[in-house]
């Protein structure tokens, strides 16, 4: 058998927090973290209340959590009835995390402090990945990123991996022989950035990723349940029940790329693709954005900024929005009737007006559906953006270390 991988040893103070085997303690301490990331400061009495712990608790905890460099009391606040208070914060220089999204179009890196206030940003474009030069790409940049903290590198807890899990699929649509496909398909992409860095590395398919950053820091704030849609260069998404991320069996859940847009006509027959009904990912994909551009003779990066909805190419915008809105109200509704959500969230690598106009052609499509037996969701705009992916997945590190094991977002109210 190959050797074990050694273990990467944690900085003292930056020691995981909160599981079965440290005790409750260091699990209360994880809570009251989470309580400060939700709302943003608080003073103890209003941390006893939300965490149900004592005053007493909540005062050791506390003062172990600043001794750590974890938070930070923040000025008096006076004038209320009774003695000053005085509001307590998670401290931006408390830890760190590095997000690396690889997709088909493009890499991107993000350094974020322990409040997910990103630091730095780094981004490398391609028209589909080389695996010779990018994997050495990724440790150059997840090493300059934790190095150029200086003294702080040591808080850096980890580095966050979002990818689509089959980079190599659907190799026909992006127009890539076999040979390319098999590579990526099968690369263990997790494993060769664990190769090439000594920080622990967590790994979570792309959409998943985005669908955690907009769970922590964007609708997830106001919403419990929600089917999440993320329009990238492939469409795809992910599913919140409850405010926690279900993963599903095989940690696919929310794969919207790959739903059927219409019933199986006759057999498939054997090895023939096109056999197959049309997915989604044919419909509702920047990639085919960038197709109608491409045969409008202009640019096909218009598809990622706001050129999209100006001439020349504007036509070939709305073209695709009638289209895709088409097929994202599908997605939505054969989604509404499996799981009953009252949310669906929409978000995506493109520009906010281009996401807009997506949302009003799809709430129109929506209108258009049979709802008879369905109560029909309300579409909300994701609030995090194109950095979504990358984000989420600085976050991953940030949740292994710091929040609840077992309710990991406090909600407000």
């Amino acid at each position: 058998m190959p050797d074990a991988a050694p273990a990467v040893r944690m900085p003292d103070l930056l020691r995981p927090r909160g599981s079965n085997q440290v005790g409750m303690r260091q699990f209360n301490e994880r809570t009251v973290l989470q309580a400060l990331r939700v709302h943003g400061s608080l003073p103890k009495a209003d941390l006893a209340r939300l965490t149900g712990l004592s005053a007493q608790t909540i005062g050791l905890i506390t003062a172990r959590l600043e001794e750590d460099g974890l938070i930070v009391k923040q000025s008096r606040v006076r004038g209320r009835i009774g003695q000053p208070s005085v509001p307590l914060a998670l401290n931006p220089d408390g830890a760190f995390a590095i997000g690396v999204k690889v997709g088909r179009r493009g890499a991107e890196w993000l350094l974020i402090d322990f409040t997910a206030r990103v630091r730095e940003r780094h981004a490398m474009a391609y028209d589909f990945p080389d695996a010779e030069a990018l994997l050495p790409a990724i440790a150059q940049h997840t090493h300059r990123l934790r190095d150029g903290l200086g003294p702080l590198a040591a808080r850096t807890v980890g580095v966050g991996l979002a990818a689509p899990f089959l980079l190599g699929g659907w190799h026909r649509t992006l127009g890539l022989s076999k040979a390319q496909s098999d590579l990526w398909n099968g690369m263990d992409l997790g494993a060769e950035v664990r190769q090439r860095t000594d920080l622990p590395v967590i790994f979570a398919r792309d959409t998943v990723a985005a669908c955690v950053a907009e769970l922590v820091s964007g609708r997830g704030h106001d919403l419990k349940s929600f089917l999440y849609v993320f329009v990238d260069t492939f469409v795809g998404g992910g599913l919140v029940l409850n405010s926690h991320l279900h993963g599903g069996a095989h940690g696919n859940a929310g794969a919207l790329a790959s739903l059927p847009m219409q019933r199986v006509r006759g057999a498939k027959r054997d090895g023939d693709a096109d056999a197959a009904p049309p997915q989604l990912i044919a419909e509702a994909s920047l990639w085919e954005l960038e197709q109608r551009l491409q045969r409008e003779g202009v640019d096909p990066d218009a598809a990622y900024d706001e050129r999209a909805l100006q001439p020349p190419f504007a036509d070939a915008t709305a073209a695709w929005l009638a289209s895709a809105a088409e097929a994202l109200a599908h997605a939505i509704a054969s989604g509404t009737a499996m799981l009953d959500l009252a949310d669906v969230v929409m978000d995506g690598s493109m520009s906010r007006p281009l996401q807009q106009a997506l949302l009003e052609a799809t709430r129109a499509a929506l209108d258009g559906c049979n709802w008879e037996g369905l109560w029909r969701p309300q579409l909300h705009g994701g609030r995090v953006g194109a950095q979504a992916c990358a984000l989420g997945g600085a976050m991953l590190p940030l949740h292994a270390n710091f929040a609840p094991d077992h309710d990991v977002f406090l909600k407000a109210g």
